[in-house]
């Protein structure tokens, strides 16, 4: 981190020098590394779009939180949750984020909706998404390390509009899970139709 960053909202029961050794525990290096730079990435994304600069960054870190847990630790949340059982189907790319904020209001007793529903949107998205969810679905996407066909047009759709970003990226997934022959999570597809597909709400925009 280029600076120390001081909590000044009472968002989340840790500093952020012991919030982000938190998340460290969770990850490899690597990983853990992209979610510092995912935190910087949505805190400068949220204030230049008038978005809660530490909401953002709180979110951005805690994104990827459960990205490395093994599969059954998410099917045992999926059914004990009584969450939707076609969940099971989807795998790590939809639980992590998902089923994923019920271990960081486990573990880490983070209650806030606005963050936790950030980060069970930030692969799937969703036809309604708010200012925040958009950031942080933008700022995994784009992060300075991110380097695949397409990201700077993504940077620069992001900096015109996040629904610009959003309509690029969830084009972008869409192609890509169609290409793979993957299967596509009803909600992406629902978030394409809303998004892209000519069906946009009056927020989108």
């Amino acid at each position: 981190m280029s600076k120390t960053i001081e909590y000044t909202e009472d968002i989340v029961p840790y500093s952020h020098e012991a919030l982000m050794a938190k998340v460290a525990a969770q990850l490899t290096d690597s990983r853990y590394q992209h979610c510092l730079r995912v935190e910087q990435t949505a805190r400068k994304l949220a204030a230049a779009n008038g978005v809660d600069v530490e909401l953002a960054g709180i979110a951005g870190l805690l994104h990827d939180y459960a990205k490395q847990r093994d599969d059954a630790t998410f099917i045992n949340l999926i059914k004990s949750r009584g969450m939707a059982p076609d969940l099971v189907a989807y795998g790590n790319g939809v639980w992590h984020g998902y089923v994923g904020a019920e271990l960081i209001k486990d573990e880490l007793h983070i209650y806030n909706e606005a963050i936790l529903n950030a980060v069970r949107l930030h692969t799937v998205g969703a036809p309604y998404m708010t200012k925040l969810d958009q950031i942080i679905f933008m700022a995994d996407f784009i992060e300075p390390a991110r380097d695949f066909p397409g990201v700077d047009e993504a940077r620069k759709a992001t900096a015109e509009s996040l629904a610009a970003g959003v309509r690029f990226q969830i084009q972008h997934t869409l192609a890509y899970l169609i290409q793979k022959g993957a299967p596509v999570y009803p909600q992406t597809l629902a978030t394409y139709n809303a998004w892209v597909g000519g069906v946009a709400p009056e927020y989108a925009n």
